[in-house]
């Protein structure tokens, strides 16, 4: 699969996201900065868990804003995933993914489908702690949202266990980051076939 870039630009923020695909690099954590020092260690985790490159590039305008860029900077990712789906259709890539993620007492469950129907369901049976490593938990459900809207794709999050704020997001990010890896794995028996039945979307605008 080739690389993608995509850069996405408000009054607000300038964001830049590179997928690469060649195999995770040595430094590819070097590569992940966005400012905010638990948002890289949850996007590492995506990488890692997906053998993907995340590159990412972040700049606000005046304020800064963590809301501003977990939710830029998820639909940046989200539009940069989108696109390799897209170009890895001829190759197979199935568009569709799911995924458990698990450390120690937490564990999650993650779901994705490509399919031009943007939604984000997320459920939790345990408490989240409002704050994890000085960061709001809000936030990263933002990005996370943020991504589903950027990428037009079905993203189910769910929460089956946990009692430390670090430990459950990390269950969640490396359930991403498997589910994400999963549907961006090529399968020659699916080439040419998208994740859905009903195939590509086209609208017409008069």
């Amino acid at each position: 699969m080739k690389d993608v870039m995509v850069t996405r630009k408000t009054t607000e923020s300038l964001m830049q996201i590179k997928l690469g695909f060649e195999g995770l690099a040595p430094d590819y954590r070097a590569k992940i900065d966005t400012g905010i020092t638990f948002l890289n260690h949850m996007i590492e985790h995506i990488a890692w868990r997906s053998g993907v490159n995340v590159e990412t590039t972040v700049k606000l305008d005046r304020f800064a804003l963590s809301h501003v860029v977990c939710e830029d900077l998820g639909i940046t990712l989200g539009k940069a995933v989108a696109k390799a789906v897209e170009d890895g259709l001829n190759d197979g890539v199935p568009g569709y993914g799911y995924a458990i993620g698990i450390i120690d007492e937490a564990k999650a469950d993650a779901a994705i489908s490509f399919e031009s129907r943007a939604l984000f369901d997320f459920t939790s049976v345990v408490d989240i702690p409002h704050d994890t490593e000085g960061m709001n938990s809000e936030d990263l459900e933002t990005f996370l949202e943020g991504f589903a809207q950027g990428a037009q794709c079905t993203l189910h999050v769910d929460i089956q266990k946990g009692r430390n704020g670090h430990h459950i997001w990390e269950a969640v990010f490396r359930a991403v980051g498997i589910a994400l890896g999963m549907a961006l794995s090529p399968d020659p028996a699916r080439k040419g076939r998208t994740s859905g039945v009903a195939g590509t979307v086209e609208f017409t605008v008069k």
